[in-house]
C-alpha cells in the first residue's frame, strides 16, 4: 500500500465533522419542522434534512481539502449506488456518514454520530468518528494506533478489552438484517453471552468496542460508511475482526456479516457460542 494519511490528515477530517455538527447537525436535533424526516429504503431508513445538509457540507470541505478525491457519502449513494464501484481503483476516496443512528437523532435521543474513512484502492487507511453531543473524535490512522481527543485538547490511546470467554462477554449485537435461519440460530443463543445490546447506532458501538468497554459486536448489513471507520479503529486499537467465514473484511464487501472480539481466540469463541452449529455450515 503505498499511499499514506497522517495523523495530522486525519485531525482535519475531525474538524470538518466538528464543523458541519456546530452549523448543520446540533441546530437541528430536537428541533426538525414537519416534511423534514423522510423514509428511504423502509420505515426504519430515514434520512432527515440534517443528513443530507451535513452530506453537503462535508462533500465540500473534503474537496477543497483533497482536491480529485472521490467522495461517496450516505446519501449521494442512496440516489447513484454506482458510486459505491469507485471505491476499488480510486488512489484516494473517502465514505461518509454524514449522521449514524439517525432514528435515534429523529426520537431525540443524543445517541448519534458522524463518520468519514479514508480509502486507497480499496483499503481503509484513516477513519474518524465524531460525537456531535460531547464534541469529540475517536481517531485512527492505519499502522499508527487509535486514540481520543477531546475538545480541551486532551488525547487518549485506545485498546480493546482484555479477552474473557463468552460466558463474560458484553456484547452489540444486531439481528435485524440476518438472513434465516441465521437470524433465528443468533437470536437463541445470544443468552452464551454475559450481555447484549443494541445502540441503533454503529458509530457509538464501534467507539465502545475500540476503547475496550465491550466485547464483541456482530453485524451482517455492511454498507461502507457505517463500518470502514470502525473497522479501522478497532483494529488499530488491537482488535480482530473477520466476516462469519473467517475471511478479512474490506470496505468493497457487501455480503458476509461482521464480527468483532479482543483477539483470534476471542473471536473464534464467540463465532460459535453465536453461531452455534451453523458456524460449521457454508451459510455462516
Amino acid at each position: 500500500m503505498s499511499r499514506t494519511f497522517t495523523r495530522e490528515d486525519t485531525r482535519r477530517l475531525a474538524a470538518i465533522l466538528a464543523e458541519t455538527a456546530q452549523t448543520e447537525v446540533m441546530p437541528r436535533f430536537r428541533n426538525l419542522p414537519e416534511g423534514a424526516v423522510r423514509g428511504k429504503s423502509s420505515a426504519r431508513d430515514l434520512v432527515t434534512d440534517a443528513d443530507e445538509a451535513a452530506e453537503r457540507l462535508i462533500a465540500a470541505r473534503l474537496a477543497k481539502l483533497h482536491p480529485g478525491a472521490v467522495l461517496i457519502g450516505e446519501e449521494a449513494s442512496a440516489r447513484n449506488p454506482a458510486l459505491l464501484n469507485m471505491l476499488v481503483d480510486a488512489d484516494l476516496a473517502f465514505l461518509i456518514d454524514p449522521i449514524d443512528g439517525t432514528r435515534n437523532y429523529v426520537a431525540g435521543l443524543p445517541l448519534f454520530g458522524m463518520m468519514i474513512a479514508a480509502c486507497h484502492r480499496g483499503d481503509v487507511i484513516a477513519g474518524v468518528i465524531y460525537d456531535p453531543v460531547s464534541r469529540d473524535s475517536a481517531l485512527a490512522v492505519r499502522g499508527e494506533g487509535a486514540w481520543m481527543e477531546y475538545e480541551n485538547g486532551k488525547q487518549t490511546q485506545l485498546a480493546v478489552a482484555s479477552p474473557v470467554p463468552p460466558e463474560d462477554m458484553d456484547g452489540l449485537i444486531s439481528t435485524g438484517a440476518l438472513p434465516q435461519p441465521l437470524r433465528t440460530a443468533v437470536n437463541s443463543n445470544l443468552a452464551r453471552l454475559g450481555s447484549t445490546a443494541s445502540l441503533r447506532c454503529a458509530a457509538h458501538e464501534y467507539r465502545m468496542l475500540a476503547a475496550g468497554h465491550c466485547h464483541v459486536a456482530l453485524y451482517n448489513q455492511l454498507t461502507a460508511w457505517d463500518h470502514a471507520a470502525g473497522w479501522l479503529l478497532h483494529r488499530e486499537a488491537g482488535g480482530y475482526a473477520a466476516h462469519f467465514d473467517g475471511s478479512p473484511y474490506k470496505p468493497t464487501h457487501r455480503t458476509g456479516g461482521l464480527l468483532y472480539a479482543p483477539d483470534a481466540g476471542s473471536w473464534h469463541a464467540a463465532r460459535k457460542a453465536l453461531l452455534g452449529d451453523m458456524a460449521d455450515t457454508p451459510e455462516a
